[in-house]
C-alpha cells in the first residue's frame, strides 16, 4: 500500500532512517513513561519508537489513508492510533490524565497551532521533541534581541528550556519542501506558575509583537488607552524584541498596576 503525501495537510515524509532515529533518540533515556506521536503518516519515526519498550506510544494522525497504512504494518499499534486532529482532539485524557511526551514529524502548515495547543496543557506535557520548519524552530529558541524572537519565543521559554539539535536538508523528504527543516527538543523547567497575571502576560506579549517595530511605549496603547502614565516605566522606551521573559514578567505586573488607576 502507497500513502501518497497530500499538500493540504502539509505531508512531507522523511525517507532518512538516520535521521529518523535521531529524532527517536532525542527523548528522555528514563522510563517508563507516555508518548504521544504527532502525525506518524507511514511510521518512519513510528517504527523506531516502538523498539524502545520504555514508552508507552500512542500516535494520532489525520489522513485515513496513513491511518490504514499504519493499521496494516504496524500490529504492534494496534489499539494505540487515535484517527483524529490533534488541534482538535480533547488530548488531556490520552493517557488517563497522567503525563505524556510530545514528539513528531510535525506538519509545517500547522506546527505553531500545536505548540500553542501544547502550551495550553504544559503541566501535563514536561517534554516535547521532533522536526518542524527550521523558521519555526530559530522562532522557538531564538533568544532576545534576535529577529526571530518573538510570540513563540517568549511564551513557550517562559514554561520551557528549548533546544535547537540540528538541520535538515530538503532532500531526505519526499515530496522534498520548499525549506529547510530542523529538530528542537523542550524540556519543561521549574516554573509553575508566572508571578504576574498569565492571562494579561501572555496579552502583552501578543499585544507588544502585534507592532514590533514601534516602542512599547506605543504599542501597548490597545491595553492601557492614550492617558496611561508613559514615563513610569523604562521598559516602554524598548521594543519587544529586546525584552527576557522576566522582563515581560516586570512590564506585565507594571500593566497590571496601570489598569488598576
Amino acid at each position: 500500500m502507497y500513502v501518497k503525501p497530500k499538500k493540504q495537510l502539509g505531508q512531507h515524509f522523511l525517507t532518512d532512517m538516520g535521521i529518523a532515529r535521531r529524532i527517536a533518540e532525542t527523548l528522555p533515556l528514563q522510563g517508563p513513561y507516555h508518548v504521544l506521536e504527532i502525525g506518524p503518516g507511514t511510521g518512519v519515526l513510528t517504527q523506531f519508537l516502538l523498539q524502545n519498550k520504555q514508552l508507552d506510544l500512542k500516535v494520532i494522525e489525520i489522513d485515513q489513508e496513513s491511518v490504514a497504512y499504519l493499521n496494516q504494518n504496524f500490529a504492534a499499534l494496534a489499539g494505540r492510533i487515535i484517527a483524529d486532529d490533534f488541534l482538535r482532539y480533547d488530548i488531556e485524557g490520552i493517557f488517563g490524565g497522567e503525563p505524556f511526551a510530545l514528539i513528531g514529524n510535525y506538519p509545517y502548515n500547522i506546527s505553531s497551532q500545536i505548540f500553542f495547543k501544547a502550551l495550553e496543557h504544559k503541566d501535563q506535557i514536561p517534554f516535547i521533541s521532533g522536526m518542524l520548519q527550521k523558521e519555526v524552530a530559530e522562532r522557538l529558541a531564538s533568544k532576545p534581541g534576535k529577529k526571530a524572537y518573538g510570540i513563540l519565543s517568549v511564551l513557550l521559554q517562559a514554561y520551557y528550556d528549548i533546544e535547537y539539535l540540528f538541520t535538515v536538508p530538503p532532500s531526505v523528504f519526499n515530496p522534498p519542501p520548499k525549506v529547510q527543516s530542523a529538530v528542537i527538543k523542550m524540556t519543561r523547567n521549574n516554573t509553575e506558575h508566572l508571578p504576574c497575571n498569565e492571562v494579561l502576560f501572555k496579552n502583552v506579549v501578543k499585544t507588544t509583537f502585534n507592532q514590533r517595530r514601534k516602542t512599547i511605549r506605543n504599542s501597548i496603547r490597545p491595553l492601557l488607552g492614550a492617558d496611561f502614565d508613559k514615563a513610569g516605566n523604562p521598559l516602554l522606551d524598548k521594543r519587544p524584541e529586546q525584552l527576557s521573559v522576566a522582563q515581560f514578567v516586570e512590564l506585565t505586573r507594571w500593566v497590571e498596576t496601570q489598569q488598576k488607576v
